[in-house]
């Protein structure tokens, strides 16, 4: 562990000194035109609603079924902007919490808003889910990317105009690795350079599960952790968090699972076109 806070402070140091210089050479907020046409290049995934509705995918529209989701998006868009953040974690304390499914939902609620671009990188790369959840038969192998095996417009595919994933077709046995490596680093600032999107969410692999979330986060600003109710115990959320807490800062936790709330606890407005 002492080895992992190590290269963690180190890798934090350097990208705080590069936040410093690169702005001047390289302003995030102008497009010259080179991110548009980077973004209309990508090869396109199709919006399968059937699909989306069996991986319980319900915040790309709006509606009673997205509105947790919009509430997280819209305090999560003030944290990021508050502190000029772009690179989220989203992770949980142990398996079966449905990190990747909030992580989803919260893509689709961000990408609602057509002004922001959202790039999601799944790098829970010994059980990747989000290849099967958005129903792609055939999709570019992330670690390709992060290895340095191929280019970044290779990684990626759109799903509409402004959400973008770059997904795993199979799970990679030496993950830690990949993601403790430089090469995976330079391949995220690589495609964040060519992208720019306004958000980079990570789907990360539980905290208490394998190193391999603590060995990353020198690459993110901030984390996210879901909790399953019934499920997550206090002592597991309270150990997660302090981890999380340790390397990077924590955005907050989002209950998942929770089939018992109270009358006032739900938003109870629904939305009916006339």
């Amino acid at each position: 562990m002492e080895r992992i806070q190590t290269a963690i402070a180190k890798g934090r140091a350097a990208r705080q000194q590069l936040a410093t210089i690169q702005p001047a050479k390289l302003p995030v907020a102008k497009d010259d035109g080179r991110v548009t046409a980077a973004w209309a290049t990508l090869g396109e995934a199709p919006f399968n609603r059937q699909v989306f509705e069996e991986a319980r995918i319900v915040a790309h529209v709006p509606g009673p079924a997205a509105t947790a989701f919009d509430l997280v998006r819209t305090n999560m868009m003030r944290h990021l902007r508050e502190n000029s953040w772009t690179r989220v974690a989203i992770t949980s304390p142990s398996g079966g919490c449905g990190k990747s499914t909030t992580c989803l939902n919260l893509a689709f609620s961000l990408a609602r808003q057509t002004e922001l671009r959202i790039v999601v990188l799944d790098l829970d790369l010994r059980r990747p889910n989000i290849m099967r959840a958005l129903g792609l038969n055939r999709a570019p192998h992330l670690p390709d990317v992060l290895s340095g095996e191929e280019p970044p417009e290779h990684g990626l595919v759109r799903i509409g105009a402004n959400l973008a994933f770059g997904v795993n077709t199979k799970a990679v046995a030496n993950s830690a690795e990949i993601l403790s490596s430089t090469q995976t680093g330079a391949a995220i600032d690589a495609i964040e350079e060519r992208y720019r999107p306004d958000v980079m969410l990570f789907d990360m692999p539980p905290v208490l599960v394998t190193d391999d979330t603590l060995s990353f986060l020198d690459q993110v600003d901030c984390a996210l952790m879901v909790a399953a109710s019934e499920q997550s115990t206090v002592a597991e959320i309270d150990r997660a968090g302090k981890e999380l807490a340790d390397h990077t800062a924590v955005l907050g936790v989002v209950l998942n699972k929770c089939r018992y709330m109270d009358e006032g606890e739900g938003y109870g407005y629904d939305y009916s076109p006339r």
